[in-house]
């Protein structure tokens, strides 16, 4: 059963269009992955449902309730973790969550409790009395993400949570996040980092250019991509043109990117069968190979499948939102 919904929401900045007319329906109990380039318009729809901005246009029900006639209803149900961490500066990791805790309605000693072992959960207990100020952006982060965890809300917002935090680190807070999902809670996750979406998400939205591009399981997402293969090819030098018509020639091969002047791409069927043919061309056009590898797609073929860029690429072009 769907416990948010989005009907053509649209947010305006002057001239920019940073989420233009978005249709999403999200499924109580699931972990929900806005996915896509910074610019996308992912935080954009984050603070759209999380009633932090108004609409320009369009709405979204929350919960039962609507952004725009009951935002109080909808925060009643809802914690964010911001993109950029949200803390006072003239306190402690401690005092910033167990004032946190206090707004939710814990008891003392819950209150306590729970702080205590969130601040173990997300390695900062050592530095529960270090001032706000002197912390990392790894450990800011760290402390915006607890505040989701001591809530364990309804619905939870958690927007790029794992940014400046080692590989460990990040590891931990997927599996909290998993957990918190587990607990009951829905949540929706704005990310950059395709892995992770990977990794963490029951369903991926797509965004691009402020519009959802596509909307389904990461299985299904990959498996959409035409050549369910992939080689990916360092030659020794740049590859004419007369080698790549080749290698479209060929049936099995369904899309051909060029990474790099010296580095391809190939989606293809029946990769066994199509490799040999594949190495006789660049060794009959005299153009060595430095290395071959064989994969499945992953989001980032996805991505640029259907935008035709990198998400690297797309970062580049697309302004913040």
């Amino acid at each position: 059963m769907s416990i948010i919904q989005a009907i053509d929401l649209t947010k305006r900045f002057e001239d920019l269009v940073a989420v233009d007319h978005l249709n999403l329906s999200i499924d109580s109990g699931e972990i929900f992955g806005l996915l896509g380039p910074n610019g996308a318009g992912k935080t954009t729809t984050v603070l759209m449902l999380s009633t932090v901005i108004k609409p320009t246009s369009g709405t979204a029900v929350v919960g039962g309730h609507d952004v725009r006639k009951s935002p109080t209803d909808v925060r009643k149900l809802i914690g964010i973790c911001f993109q950029e961490p949200k803390i006072l500066w003239v306190s402690n990791p401690w005092d910033v969550l167990n004032w946190h805790a206090k707004v939710c309605g814990l008891s003392t000693q819950e209150r306590k409790r729970r702080v205590k072992q969130v601040l173990e959960d997300v390695n900062m207990w050592d530095y529960r009395r270090k001032k706000v100020h002197g912390l990392s952006g790894g450990m800011k982060k760290r402390v915006e993400v607890a505040k989701v965890l001591i809530q364990r809300p309804k619905i939870a917002f958690i927007d790029e949570p794992t940014a400046q935090i080692d590989v460990v680190g990040k590891h931990k807070i997927w599996n909290m996040i998993r957990e918190l999902r587990d607990e009951g809670s829905t949540i929706i996750l704005a990310t950059n980092e395709l892995y992770e979406a990977d990794r963490l998400s029951d369903r991926v939205g797509i965004m691009h250019k402020g519009k959802m591009l596509v909307c389904d399981t990461p299985k299904t997402l990959k498996d959409s991509i035409p050549g369910g293969d992939i080689i990916e090819i360092e030659l020794e030098k740049e590859a004419g043109q007369s080698v790549l018509k080749e290698l479209n020639d060929f049936e099995e091969v369904a899309d051909l990117v060029s990474l790099k002047p010296n580095k391809l791409k190939v989606h293809l069927n029946r990769v066994e069968e199509i490799v040999p043919q594949i190495i006789e061309v660049f060794l009959r056009n005299g153009v060595p190979m430095r290395s071959i590898r064989m994969s499945e797609p992953s989001l980032d073929d996805v991505f640029v499948h259907y935008t035709g860029l990198t998400i690297e690429e797309a970062e580049q072009k697309s302004p913040s939102r």
